[in-house]
């Protein structure tokens, strides 16, 4: 990890500035991204236009972390009609992955050809923007075009791909891909991937032959998802799988289709917090803001030792529920009536002491949940695009999978690199995120959006896998308990909790640790030490996340908010 120098800061100032705008506003992984949404915006676009413009972009451009083989769950507010929607951008296992071909080996594969979903991107960009864009996929895809045809390499990215180059070059079509010449492309060298170009361009020829044929913009959408679904590109990713041994076939993706959901409503602090559904570890956010909503954190301070040990046990609590009660809603039966009524917080707050630390998982309802143990795996995977306009629409995606860390495998002719979410299921049968066909594995992704007084107020996301939840909880308690700027909000020392079962790999724990960055106040670090968190201290904005934040202040004026962590970037019109 690169070292962070933080300049000297008057009081309540940031190290980057809170982005104020009039007509559009978005925040996102890199600045490829934002330019993107930024260009839509100027095209006349809605924040549903430049948020998928953002997306398309970072599938080129952040491949270390998002891949356009991955998934893209969504949340949008429509500012006219007052709708809230989730579309879950999340494809099921083949119907050939069952826990039998992994039991020999005892775990799910992390990467390469026996690790992907059916890939959900597509079917989620063109539903949001039937739904509630205003533009043609020809309009938003034109910059990632443009950047899959070459765009400079930047440091970060350089990194990855020297570190995971050995990972990559295994697959000969990622070597060929992303390895063209053997070796990393250097910084400042332009990085290019005709496949992927040609496979965006594919996809907009199938709009516009769409749009020749007399079709209106909305079915034309769905004529460019059937190109990828039913076509030759799905026929060439599944060949291209099946021929290195993988298990999806083009049944698989000719079988898919996803679908646009209610989002789970919680509220905390008068605030309206809308969520993807228990497929996500969306709702467990829900279960520690009801937790903490009959804790009175206001008056403990923002970054004191009480107010991060009651949200520290919060989430513990919640994180517990979610691996012992989520799952796929279409595969198991999942008591959410229970887990979001205001009785279950309520008796659940009652376990917390205030005193001491809890090292023990407590999941609710009867539930059991075994100790995993193993070695800590950090997690800094996936990247975040939020935006809004000055209609009222909020946008946030949290797209993910597919990325280098341990080694990407791309769809030979595609330029697409494959997805790695079947390592989120467990192997376990008597647990409701076990593998079956055709089964969604409960993913971290989890978009978010805040309604206040009823009117939209905020769009937000981050990277992190587990720890995603937990640092929306973080920026949010700064602003709805402690009343913060959106930016000081987000640049606040954080902290996570690593106690909860992992949701890759090997799915390990660790019971009690706590990282912190070694920004939170020295005396608060030992008292949290004291109650007997087990403290792993991270430096200056050390911690896995990269939270981007766009929205809606009551006077109607639009802002938004990046993370330095993570390289986060926002801009506004």
């Amino acid at each position: 990890m690169s070292t962070v120098v933080i300049p000297e800061l008057r009081p309540g100032q940031t190290v980057r500035p809170e982005i104020r705008g009039r007509r559009g506003v978005i925040s996102a992984g890199k600045s490829f991204a934002v330019a993107a949404g930024m260009r839509v915006f100027a095209r006349g676009g809605n924040a549903i236009d430049a948020g998928i413009a953002a997306v398309l972009a970072a599938a080129v451009t952040e491949i270390s972390h998002f891949g356009f083989g991955g998934e893209c769950p969504v949340a949008i507010h429509e500012g006219r009609s007052g709708r809230s929607y989730v579309i879950p951008g999340l494809g099921p296992a083949p119907m050939l992955a069952t826990p039998g071909v992994f039991a020999p080996q005892g775990f799910i594969d992390f990467n390469g050809p026996r690790a992907c979903t059916v890939p959900a991107v597509v079917d989620s960009v063109c539903s949001a923007l039937g739904a509630s864009g205003s533009l043609s996929l020809g309009d938003v895809i034109e910059p990632a075009i443009e950047l899959a045809r070459g765009f400079p390499v930047y440091e970060t990215l350089h990194r990855h791909l020297v570190d995971e180059r050995a990972a990559c070059i295994r697959f000969p079509s990622t070597a060929a891909a992303y390895y063209p010449n053997g070796d990393p492309t250097p910084v400042g060298s332009l990085f290019r991937q005709p496949d992927l170009a040609a496979t965006f361009s594919a996809l907009v020829d199938a709009e516009s032959a769409a749009r020749r044929a007399g079709l209106d913009r909305r079915a034309a959408l769905s004529a460019v998802r059937d190109a990828f679904y039913l076509g030759d590109i799905g026929a060439t990713i599944a060949a291209a799988v099946e021929r290195e041994g993988g298990l999806l076939r083009r049944e698989d993706l000719v079988r898919f289709r996803g679908r646009a959901e209610l989002p789970v409503v919680g509220r905390y602090r008068g605030a309206t917090i809308l969520k993807g559904g228990f497929w996500c570890q969306g709702p467990a956010l829900l279960l520690a803001l009801g937790i903490l909503d009959g804790i009175d954190l206001p008056s403990m301070g923002a970054g004191s030792a009480d107010a991060i040990h009651f949200a520290v046990e919060a989430l513990k609590l919640a994180l517990d529920d979610r691996d012992a009660h989520f799952g796929d809603p279409d595969h198991v039966t999942i008591p959410h009536d229970t887990l979001l009524s205001d009785a279950y917080h309520a008796a659940r707050r009652s376990l917390i002491d205030a005193n001491a630390a809890a090292l023990e998982h407590r999941p609710g309802l009867g539930a059991e949940m075994p100790r995993t143990g193993g070695s800590w795996l950090g997690s800094g995977d996936t990247t975040a695009v939020s935006a809004a306009d000055a209609d009222g629409n909020l946008f946030c995606a949290v797209p993910s999978s597919g990325w280098l860390l341990g080694g990407a495998f791309i769809a030979a002719g595609t330029g697409i690199p494959m997805g790695n979410r079947m390592q989120s299921f467990v192997l376990d049968p008597r647990r409701p995120n076990c593998l079956a066909p055709g089964k969604r594995p409960r993913m971290t992704l989890t978009p978010t959006l805040v309604l206040l007084d009823g009117k939209p107020w905020l769009a937000i996301g981050t990277p992190g896998g587990d720890s995603q939840e937990q640092q929306i909880l973080q920026v949010l308690s700064g602003l709805l308990d402690h009343r913060l700027p959106l930016q000081r909000a987000i640049e606040a020392p954080r902290f996570n909790s690593e106690h909860a079962q992992s949701s890759f790999a090997f799915h390990t724990d660790q019971p009690g640790v706590l990282s912190v960055e070694t920004t939170l106040a020295e005396g608060t670090r030992r008292e949290l030490a004291r109650r007997g968190h087990r403290l792993r201290e991270v430096g200056a904005f050390g911690m896995a996340t990269g939270m981007t934040a766009a929205g809606i202040e009551r006077s109607g004026t639009l802002r938004a908010g990046a993370d330095p962590r993570g390289e986060r970037y926002a801009l506004g019109d």
